[in-house]
């Protein structure tokens, strides 16, 4: 079973890429994921040389010039020797090495190119850190950046925020309840609104409604119960926000078409992450109940459709129960197809695993469910006897 273990660029430069690849090797894992690119950030870090530490939006290599020439976004610099000489420690500990990229979640570019960012139904752009997949230059962005980390000479791209995202407001003391958030994070810009009406959408309709429902529970209406499904959007909101909703998937499917082609012309492949498992279990472990690839199209994942087209995906399987990480997997498979390699990413800790025995467990869970490799989330945020449970769970 192939297997890896996230790490930060900060954690190279804070404890030494040669003492970080010897200690992932030494837990037994056959790779490293590096973050190629990465979002701003603050964390705790139980080992590093900073025990709190502020991560920017940055590329960590030197950006090709050819890739990004006349381009209108371009990452922010950041830790560029990242690499330095990584492909080769790698090979020589026997490690794959993977590029993790966040692409379309970057606060840098939304608030110097706003324009490029999500709006909502009330014309807000409220989403500085959410790029928007319908826009072209961000779509550009996105294939370049692909094209740029593919250059590494990585054994895969593995690609987070390559679509929608959910509602993250800091402070909201009006009671949402999930279909009101839901609503609330739709993206509305001109070129989401063209993508649905090219579809047969009646996309100012969907808008029209999203507003007037909102507009009701930021005035005092209920907030609507239950989880989001299409059969409880559509008696709340309508049928055409739930139309619009669907037409969402057109964006993200032939986004991630392209970045594909783009990461497999360079020589690499491409490993697209579905973030949905993080947004229902990232705080506690807790996930709400429905599958994480049953809702994966609140956020413009059609997993069906991105099985044609991608050869690997990552399952953030954030739960403590390993009945319930299990279950995440083979829902993914049923949905992606069994001969496409899933890869479940586990937290080794806190929330989600409490000892050694529940953390191999899971690992069990996983593979016994069909799942291609599990990596390790992730080697900064952990303290040293959390992690030492990695070799346990991969025996």
């Amino acid at each position: 079973m192939d297997s890896s273990v996230f790490v930060f660029a900060e954690d190279l430069h804070g404890e030494g890429a040669e003492r970080v690849l010897d200690r992932v090797r030494g837990y037994g894992a056959a790779g490293v994921t590096v973050g190629a690119v990465h979002h701003a950030s603050r964390d705790v870090t139980p080992h590093g040389l900073s025990k709190l530490t502020t991560r920017h939006d940055g590329a960590h290599f030197p950006l090709p010039a050819d890739l990004f020439a006349g381009q209108r976004l371009r990452p922010p610099v950041g830790l560029t020797e990242t690499f330095d000489g990584l492909r080769d420690a790698c090979r020589t500990r026997g490690l794959k090495l993977h590029g993790w990229t966040v692409f379309l979640r970057n606060g840098t570019l939304g608030a110097e190119h706003p324009d490029v960012t999500v709006r909502n139904c009330f014309g807000d752009r409220g989403h500085p850190i959410d790029l928007c997949p319908a826009h072209p230059d961000v779509r550009q962005y996105a294939v370049s950046l692909a094209r740029a980390v593919a250059r590494l000479g990585v054994d895969s791209v593995v690609a987070e925020s390559l679509h929608y995202r959910p509602l993250r407001a800091e402070r909201s003391f009006v009671p949402f309840g999930p279909m009101d958030a839901y609503l609330m994070a739709l993206c509305f810009c001109d070129y989401c609104l063209g993508r649905a009406a090219d579809l047969g959408v009646n996309a100012e309709a969907a808008r029209e409604e999203c507003a007037r429902v909102v507009a009701g529970v930021l005035a005092g209406d209920p907030p609507a119960q239950g989880e989001v499904t299409r059969a409880a959007l559509t008696a709340y909101a309508g049928p055409e926000v739930v139309a619009y909703a669907r037409a969402r998937t057109e964006t993200v499917t032939s986004l991630v078409s392209e970045v594909a082609q783009a990461v497999a012309a360079e020589g690499s492949r491409l490993v697209f992450v579905d973030s949905t498992g993080a947004v229902k279990g990232y705080r506690d472990g807790l996930p709400t109940p429905g599958l994480a690839a049953h809702d994966a199209w609140q956020f413009g994942v059609d997993l069906v459709a991105l099985g044609d087209l991608v050869p690997s995906f990552a399952v953030l399987a954030y739960a403590r129960d390993a009945a319930r990480v299990a279950d995440d997997v083979g829902a993914y498979l049923r949905s992606v197809g069994k001969d496409r390699e899933v890869r479940a990413v586990l937290r080794p800790g806190y929330p989600d695993s409490d000892s050694a025995d529940r953390l191999a467990a899971k690992v069990r869970g996983v593979k016994a469910a069909g799942a291609f490799a599990v990596d390790f989330y992730a080697y900064g945020l952990m303290s040293f006897p959390v992690l030492e449970r990695i070799p346990h769970a991969l025996i």
